[in-house]
């Protein structure tokens, strides 16, 4: 009986500590995707400031789920606004903006791109982009 209550100590254990773990990457992506962004405010902005550097992604695309962790800190500590723009939920995004795939991220500057990369890629490739587009 002993034994029994033992076996059932430790699976109670493992299934919080799996539930606590699944609840934090949860938190995780969410935060991610704070800063989303609507087609409308997007018009906007570029209407108005004219200036935005801006995040294409899909939540279903596979690329975008490895870039997404590398962009999103890269922009925070770098100081620069990055907005989110989910072409899944918002898919006029593809026609509006070109986007012929994801993850995408556009650099605009009075209203117009004036610079873009796409792709799956090394944080530094990002860095270097942000660096020479965006902070320049």
């Amino acid at each position: 009986m002993k034994k029994v209550l033992i076996f059932l100590g430790i699976i109670v254990v493992l299934f919080a500590a799996i539930a606590f773990l699944n609840n934090a990457q949860e938190n995780d992506a969410q935060d991610y995707y704070k800063n989303s962004v609507t087609p409308d405010e997007l018009q906007d902005e570029l209407k108005n400031d004219g200036t935005a550097t801006v995040y294409f992604y899909s939540p279903e695309c596979i690329h975008c789920q490895k870039t997404t962790p590398i962009v999103v800190p890269l922009a925070e500590d770098l100081n620069i606004d990055l907005q989110i723009y989910d072409v899944l939920q918002y898919e006029q995004g593809w026609d509006d903006y070109k986007i012929e795939g994801t993850p995408t991220i556009i650099h605009f500057e009075n209203g117009k791109e004036v610079a873009r990369i796409h792709g799956e890629k090394k944080k530094d490739e990002f860095q270097d982009w942000f660096e020479e587009n965006v902070l320049k």
